[in-house]
């Protein structure tokens, strides 16, 4: 494999505006991130914004970043766009996508995005986490992956839903955003409509699934914090201050 990392950051972010660019003890939030991302050393990260003001906190501290178009509707149209340009001859096969408001993912996590791309049947790869907070079970914003397990912690993903699924006895995984295309799979991905069940439960992988592509999903031990909120980056501050654990 010759991965590259892609990172899709914007400002217009409605509950935290200029969310990317938030101060977490002295460095920018899409900073933090970025490091993240290089420490996992799978390839080349790039950060892929419509602003210059990204661009320019990202360029400071050593990285790469590109500036897109603004009018992308999600972040895979962003990093498609950022790939074609900087990759015209398609020296890397395998694209994974780390969100921009995730400053507290392991290198760990973003290496194992990669493990289903062993499988050449696999088109997208993915992570889950154990559900263990009874309160998430039942919440809407905690999306669940209902899969086949195939053993060494993998599942084959047959589908992702807002609500308690499945039903009955055992565990239930959240779902985390991250994800590591192939690159026809992306091509394929970022051509095609907003599909039925993705618009009905607003999540961009049934789009995938829907139109036939294989997600397999490797768990891991820890959900990253996302961060949505100024209580979420509060919460942020706390997990990354010096000397925590």
């Amino acid at each position: 494999m010759r991965p590259i990392v892609l990172i899709p950051s914007r400002l217009a972010a409605t509950r935290l505006p200029n969310k990317p660019l938030a101060d977490i003890h002295g460095t920018p939030m899409i900073v933090h991130v970025l490091k993240r991302a290089l420490e996992a050393d799978v390839g080349t990260v790039v950060v892929a914004t419509d602003a210059p003001e990204i661009a320019d906190v990202v360029r400071d501290a050593g990285g790469i970043a590109f500036i897109t178009r603004g009018d992308h509707a999600s972040g895979s149209d962003r990093i498609h766009e950022a790939l074609t340009t900087l990759d015209p001859d398609r020296a890397h096969d395998v694209v994974v996508n780390v969100q921009g408001d995730l400053p507290t993912i392991s290198q760990a996590a973003v290496r194992a995005a990669l493990r289903p791309m062993d499988d050449a049947a696999v088109s997208i790869g993915t992570l889950v986490a154990e559900i263990r907070r009874e309160e998430d079970r039942t919440a809407s914003h905690v999306v669940k992956m209902v899969g086949s397990p195939l053993g060494d912690g993998r599942f084959r993903c047959l589908y992702f839903t807002r609500t308690t699924a499945p039903w009955g006895d055992g565990p239930l995984y959240h779902h985390i955003g991250l994800y590591a295309y192939r690159r026809q799979a992306l091509d394929r991905f970022v051509g095609l409509p907003p599909s039925p069940l993705e618009r009905r439960e607003k999540l961009e992988q049934l789009r995938a699934l829907e139109d036939g592509m294989r997600i397999d999903a490797i768990e891991v031990d820890d959900v990253p914090l996302g961060v949505d909120t100024p209580a979420d980056l509060d919460l942020a501050r706390a997990m990354l201050a010096p000397g925590a654990a």
